[in-house]
């Protein structure tokens, strides 16, 4: 196994195409498709599927892209500290529900930084899609919750995937509410006050497992449901409808400055907010220093 051919297989992925990543990186298409397949043969496993509309990476093939962005990473650190004697560009990835702590913590991290050249990441995802970027090492940092009814399942699949959970914070149930929502006057909202408004969700895509939720209770009937992939639209949707959406009340100002509101729901549940990471993985140095981001906010709780 050589540097080379792991630069091939990352290419590879990258483009989806076995003929478009030789023609990037000036090889011929057989001699490319050849080095593939000699690797293959010797970790024993198969990274791509072929077909008419390009390469598809199998299971085993995400797992081993993951451990070869990692090295060529640390190739290009060794190189540019020892050889070329130039600063690399900073990479660095985090996946993460819909939470606001973790967009301002990405800012404390930029802000730090500091350096004229980066390229950083913040992925806002589906809890499946979170897991899977962690898994193979495209991100370096999940952030996900857990609760009573989804903590077993959850748990079960970050240590079939080798990922550790650290928890940050645990928060009581709130629902967010436009200010002027019927229920925004009250204490504390019951389950059945909500029956007949609009309830805003992330949709989780294809695994919308109700343990991937992003959601706690999302086992629970509702009458009017809508799902939404993005915060602009839980906004929209808050103040244009009545709607309401159930979350940690944690920063709701994030949504529309002082027009959303959260209100504790009364349920006995809880929301266990943490990060995940690969066991086989040492933080970076800019991992370091988000994680210390995600404390600071988790003290406010």
């Amino acid at each position: 196994m050589t540097l080379q051919q792991l630069k091939y297989v990352v290419k590879v992925a990258e483009k989806g195409s076995i003929n478009e990543a030789a023609k990037e990186l000036l090889i011929s298409q057989p001699s490319l498709s050849s080095a593939i397949m000699e690797l293959e043969k010797e970790v024993h496993i198969t990274i791509f599927i072929r077909n008419n509309r390009g390469v598809s990476i199998t299971n085993e093939g995400m797992e081993f892209l993951g451990y070869a962005r990692q090295v060529l990473t640390q190739s290009e650190l060794l190189e540019s500290k020892y050889i070329s004697n130039t600063p690399m560009k900073q990479r660095f990835c985090v996946s993460t529900q819909h939470y606001t702590f973790a967009a301002n913590a990405f800012v404390e991290l930029v802000k730090e930084f500091g350096l004229d050249e980066y390229e950083f990441a913040l992925n806002e995802t589906t809890t499946y899609q979170i897991i899977e970027d962690v898994k193979t090492l495209f991100s370096e940092i999940g952030i996900i919750y857990l609760s009573y009814y989804n903590e077993t399942v959850i748990r079960k699949i970050l240590k079939e995937n080798n990922l550790f959970y650290t928890e940050l914070f645990t928060a009581k149930p709130h629902v967010f509410l436009y200010k002027h929502h019927p229920l925004a006057n009250k204490i504390s909202v019951e389950l059945n006050d909500l029956d007949q408004y609009p309830c805003i969700s992330y949709n989780q895509g294809q695994n919308n497992a109700f343990y991937f939720s992003e959601e706690i209770l999302s086992t629970r009937t509702v009458k009017k449901s809508i799902r939404v992939s993005d915060r602009a639209a839980v906004v929209n949707f808050l103040i244009g409808l009545n709607g309401y959406t159930i979350s940690s009340g944690v920063f709701p100002k994030y949504l529309h400055g002082d027009d959303i509101i959260s209100v504790p729901l009364n349920v006995d549940e809880k929301i266990q907010i943490g990060t995940i990471v690969h066991k086989d993985t040492v933080l970076s140095d800019l991992g370091k220093i988000y994680i210390e981001a995600l404390c600071q906010y988790a003290k406010c709780v």
